[in-house]
């Protein structure tokens, strides 16, 4: 692969990307979005090829997908021996040993020393979907309780727990009932203008006033809730949120389910999300990054909430698909194999470090926040009012992407400029990039003084 990285500020697409999105333009949807207008030719580790032949240094990852790296040898590997034996036989048709070993690594994988179950799925909304299906048949309760800022998916009810109403629910009502939002801790925007740790976790203690004037906890199945809010903008809860909403859920018969769909698998340094928070959740839905690229998702949880569907009521046609449970296999061999939690501890404490470095020079930074190497810089036109500056974002994205680095925004107001790239990127190849954004960032702050 060339080593020959961007494209220049004056860049036009060449013939073969003209081309080909003149077919996309005629075929595809306009629903589905693009960020870039270029067309991958080929990947490896943290570097995109487009079929003009630019090289791309890579902090989007697929959308934290390709955690460990593009094409990891491993995984590709993995792919191709399942392939030569079978591709599909339907789990629920004829059984196959990648899904019931992949099901045992998983529930050693998520916390908890209790028994626990797994099923698996193609996507992070199905298996979203799976964990609301399963609490309220195991409770008999029907609500369920998700925060501002979240992001669950497009299905019906991904959708109804998500928050942001544009793109993902602007005219897609009615949405699925019996579903009700809390304030997220998102302290840089606190909902009740207090200021952690004096604020004495009241985001979390008002899912007790929550219980008392909108839903009965006789109601209420379960709060779903992501350890790290990701499309919502790489929101940070307090260290001992989850331990104040686990408790409140425990002495109510409500079911705690972590959505670790962005933030599992290494992406916050440590294995999943929920470690972090000293937290044992009633379910945990994962997907990205678990397969390093094959599509599929994963529900485990508590052994009696996951048994409390009969056989045939959960479950479909390409769920578990021996692919994916191959390839998902290959990663846990990697993980344990490069040591990849301590990598990503230091790509993340690296990164923070220049974003931090760089809150400190350019006044467009409102705040830096994250958590392992999942981090984020929130830009606001002024940082005494907070405005954001949305547009501001957009041209910074624009111009790194002419620089040679894919890079995409997060959050409500979508001013916010995220990173995921594989944790295991190399440091020159983490430097190069982050040099590019500050370049960027230091562009649109000349254009605004």
């Amino acid at each position: 692969m060339s080593e020959r990285t961007g494209r220049g500020s004056n860049f036009e697409p060449g013939s073969k990307t003209r081309e080909l999105m003149e077919v996309r333009n005629e075929n595809v949807a306009r629903g589905i979005s693009s960020v870039m207008p270029v067309f991958v030719k080929e990947t490896r580790g943290a570097q995109v090829v487009d079929i003009e032949d630019n090289v791309f240094i890579d902090f989007a990852g697929g959308i934290g997908v390709v955690n460990f790296g593009h094409n990891h040898p491993s995984v590709v590997e993995a792919i191709k021996n399942q392939a030569d034996k079978y591709l599909h036989t339907c789990f629920m048709v004829a059984m196959y040993e990648p899904y019931v070993r992949l099901a045992a690594r998983l529930n050693d994988f998520t916390p908890g020393s209790f028994p626990k179950k797994t099923a698996l799925f193609n996507s992070g909304a199905e298996a979203v979907e799976n964990s609301v299906k399963l609490a309220r048949r195991f409770t008999k309760k029907t609500a369920i309780v998700s925060l501002e800022c979240a992001f669950h998916g497009r299905t019906l009810m991904a959708m109804s727990l998500t928050s942001k109403v544009k793109p993902y629910k602007y005219g897609f009502g009615p949405f699925a009932p019996d579903v009700y939002k809390i304030p997220a801790p998102y302290c840089y925007r606190c909902r009740f203008g207090l200021t952690y740790p004096g604020c004495g976790l009241h985001c979390a203690h008002y899912l007790e006033q929550f219980l008392a004037v909108e839903c009965s906890a006789d109601n209420v199945a379960a709060v779903l809730a992501e350890p790290v809010q990701g499309e919502g903008g790489f929101i940070v809860p307090p260290p001992d949120y989850f331990k104040v909403l686990h408790d409140i859920c425990r002495r109510n018969g409500i079911l705690l389910i972590l959505d670790e769909i962005q933030t599992g698998f290494y992406r916050t340094g440590g294995s999943l999300a929920s470690y972090h928070y000293n937290v044992t959740p009633d379910m945990i839905t994962m997907a990205k990054s678990l397969a390093g690229g094959v599509p599929i998702s994963a529900l485990t949880g508590r052994a009696e909430v996951m048994d409390a569907a009969g056989p045939g009521e959960i479950g479909g046609t390409y769920g578990g698909n021996p692919l994916g449970c191959a390839a998902a296999l290959a990663v846990f061999e990697a993980a344990d194999r490069e040591n990849i939690a301590q990598i990503a501890k230091d790509t993340g404490t690296a990164a923070a470090a220049r974003l931090q470095a760089m809150k400190e020079k350019f006044s467009l930074i409102g705040d830096q926040r994250g958590l392992g190497a999942m981090q984020a810089i929130e830009l606001v036109k002024d940082r005494s009012t907070k405005e954001p500056a949305a547009e501001e974002a957009k041209a910074i994205v624009k111009r790194c992407h002419e620089r040679g680095l894919i890079i995409i925004t997060a959050g409500i107001y979508s001013n916010v400029i995220r990173l995921l790239m594989p944790v295991n990127i190399p440091h020159e190849q983490l430097n190069r990039g982050l040099d590019i954004l500050e370049e960027a960032i230091a562009e649109e702050q000349g254009g605004h003084r």
